[in-house]
């Protein structure tokens, strides 16, 4: 008599390829030539790339032995619409449910974007393109712009001054408007309540604030000068005396000059921000003061100081006329200071 044939119903066929699914997520990658387990595998999936796209690189690292029962496993847990696209780093020996876990959400390698107190645009502008892969040239006519400005709802009139110095971590290729975004909320957040107040009490706007923190940022070596420093520049906008900043003549330039001289600040006599020939604050901040320097503003140190002067070590010294300040200076010269 014949043996009747059996015929696997489409239920049982999908529940042997479940099977074999749970069999590999068990075993990890699986395979001899595998890395030894433990040795991270950096694993990029483009946009728009198929589930067996990715089970295929998957393989390619070592992570995964069987890419077509990954891409069926993924198909089973009804994630084959979920996975992002970017740059991943993998441990090899993560269980399946592991490597779709981290696709699922996003986990992806990131890399720091540190900024330094006082740096201006210019500055910026390489570590920016770095990590968004655009040419530094454009990067920086994207900062420039006002309009940039604006919809990240800082007072400008450019970024300047308000990209916040600090670390951040970023996924490889954001876009430069959403590597901005970040920054600028780092510097809103600075914003509360009682900096407003004080701020009000002092008769200084928020574009103000910055822009003056700006030049304490750059003329402080010391950190515990700042306040005094915040407080000579605020007298002196208080009786209408010209700033007479260094760095905002360096800023006019365009470049830094490792002396400034009397023809370099003649010529750009008639640059905004010549703070030896434009009276009061110029039009903006020259760069990213940092939380100090803000607070430095914010919170000056009270002295009827007009003038100070920089020692050889960094510090200063600080007067009251202009006679004091000339004495000064020449003890400075003779090493006297």
């Amino acid at each position: 008599m014949r043996q009747p044939v059996v015929r696997a119903s489409p239920r049982r066929g999908i529940l042997f390829a479940l099977g074999a699914a749970w069999v590999g997520a068990g075993l990890g990658c699986g395979g001899g030539g595998a890395p030894p387990a433990g040795t991270e595998v950096d694993v990029r999936v483009p946009s728009g790339a198929t589930v067996r796209t990715i089970g295929s690189e998957l393989q390619r690292g070592g992570l995964i032995a069987y890419p077509r029962a990954f891409a069926l496993y993924v198909r089973i847990k009804g994630a084959q619409r979920d996975l992002k696209a970017g740059h991943y780093r993998f441990r090899v020996g993560q269980s399946w449910g592991e490597l779709l876990a981290a696709m699922r959400s996003g986990d992806l390698v990131t890399v720091p974007l540190t900024i330094p107190e006082g740096f201006t645009l210019r500055e910026m502008a390489p570590r920016i393109a770095q990590l968004s892969g655009l040419p530094e040239d454009s990067v920086r006519t994207l900062l420039e712009r006002p309009e940039l400005a604006a919809r990240m709802r800082v007072p400008g009139p450019t970024l300047e001054g308000y990209l916040f110095p600090e670390t951040y971590r970023f996924s490889e290729g954001l876009g430069v408007e959403t590597i901005v975004r970040a920054l600028t909320t780092r510097y809103r957040s600075f914003w509360g309540s009682r900096e407003r107040a004080l701020a009000d009490s002092l008769e200084l706007t928020e574009r103000e604030v910055v822009t003056l923190a700006s030049i304490v940022e750059e003329e402080a070596r010391r950190g515990e000068e700042r306040p005094r420093i915040a407080g000579v520049y605020l007298n002196r906008l208080r009786i209408g005396m010209l700033l007479q900043a260094d760095p905002t003549v360096q800023y006019a330039l365009g470049e830094p000059k490792p002396r400034l001289l009397f023809r370099d600040i003649d010529s750009v006599a008639d640059h905004p921000y010549n703070t030896y020939t434009q009276p009061g604050l110029p039009p903006g901040p020259i760069a990213s003061p940092g939380e100090a320097s803000l607070r430095a503003v914010l919170e000056p140190e009270e002295h009827d100081f007009l003038f100070f002067v920089a020692r050889p070590d960094g510090s200063h010294v600080f007067t009251r006329t202009s006679r004091e300040h000339v004495n000064a200076i020449n003890r400075i010269r003779r090493g006297q200071g």
